[in-house]
C-alpha cells in the first residue's frame, strides 16, 4: 500500500470511529455527515450524493445515515440550510461592525463577493439539485426584510431622509447584490471584485446623498 492509500485508509477509519462513537452527540454526528456531503458537492459530485454514497464516504452504516435524514433531498436541503445560515451570520457580523452606512454596504457586498468566490459553485449546485426548499426561501425573505429594516434605520439617522425614501433606495441597493455577483462571474478576479465593490458603494451612497439634497 502506497503512503497516500495508507493515509486515506487511516482517514476513513478515523471518520468511522468519529461518527460511530457513542460519545458523539446526535447533532455532532449529523454535522459530520453534512460535512461529507459538502465535500462531495464542492468537488462537483452533487449527482453522486445518495444515502449509500454518504454512508460509504463516511465509513458508517446506511442505517445511521437514515437515522438522521429521510432521503437524498433532505440531505441536500439540510446542507443548503446550514450553509445559508452560516453565510447570513458571517454577513450580519461584518455589517454590524461597520461604523456608517457606506461601511455597512461595503461589508455586505465584499462578503457576498467572497462567498461567491469560495462557495458560489456549492450554492448553485444545491439550488439546481433541489436543495433549496420553499420553506428556506421563506426564511431568506424574512432575513432580507430584517436586513432592509436595519439598513433603513441607520440611513434615516445618518442621512436625515424620510424612512420611506431610505427604505426604497436601500431596497433597490440590496436587491442589486445578485447583479453585482453576476457581473463578477464574467471576470472572477480580485481586481474586478474591488472595482465592483467600489462602484456599488459609490452608486448607493451617491443616491442617498442625492435624495437628501432633493428633500
Amino acid at each position: 500500500m502506497d503512503p497516500q492509500s495508507a493515509s486515506d485508509a487511516t482517514a476513513e477509519g478515523d471518520a468511522a470511529l468519529t461518527i460511530e462513537s457513542a460519545r458523539l452527540a446526535r447533532s455532532d454526528r449529523r454535522e459530520v455527515l453534512l460535512d461529507v456531503v459538502a465535500g462531495m458537492v464542492a468537488a462537483g459530485d452533487v449527482d453522486e450524493v445518495s444515502m449509500e454514497s454518504v454512508a460509504d464516504m463516511s465509513g458508517v452504516s446506511r442505517a445511521l445515515v437514515y437515522k438522521h435524514f429521510a432521503n437524498r433531498r433532505e440531505l441536500l436541503s439540510a446542507l443548503y440550510e446550514r450553509e445559508s445560515a452560516r453565510l447570513h451570520d458571517e454577513l450580519t457580523t461584518a455589517v454590524q461592525a461597520a461604523h456608517d452606512v457606506a461601511g455597512m454596504l461595503r461589508s455586505l457586498v465584499r462578503g457576498a463577493l467572497a462567498a461567491q468566490a469560495a462557495r458560489g459553485a456549492t450554492f448553485a449546485a444545491l439550488g439546481q439539485s433541489g436543495g433549496r426548499s420553499a420553506a428556506q426561501r421563506d426564511v431568506q425573505r424574512r432575513r432580507d426584510g430584517r436586513t432592509l429594516r436595519y439598513f433603513t434605520e441607520r440611513a434615516v439617522v445618518e442621512f436625515q431622509v424620510d424612512r420611506r425614501v431610505a427604505a426604497a433606495a436601500l431596497g433597490i441597493a440590496l436587491r442589486a447584490i445578485p447583479a453585482v455577483l453576476a457581473e463578477w462571474r464574467h471576470d472572477p478576479t480580485p481586481e474586478h471584485a474591488m472595482l465592483l465593490e467600489d462602484s456599488y458603494v459609490a452608486l448607493a451612497i451617491g443616491g442617498l446623498k442625492e435624495l437628501r439634497a432633493n428633500a
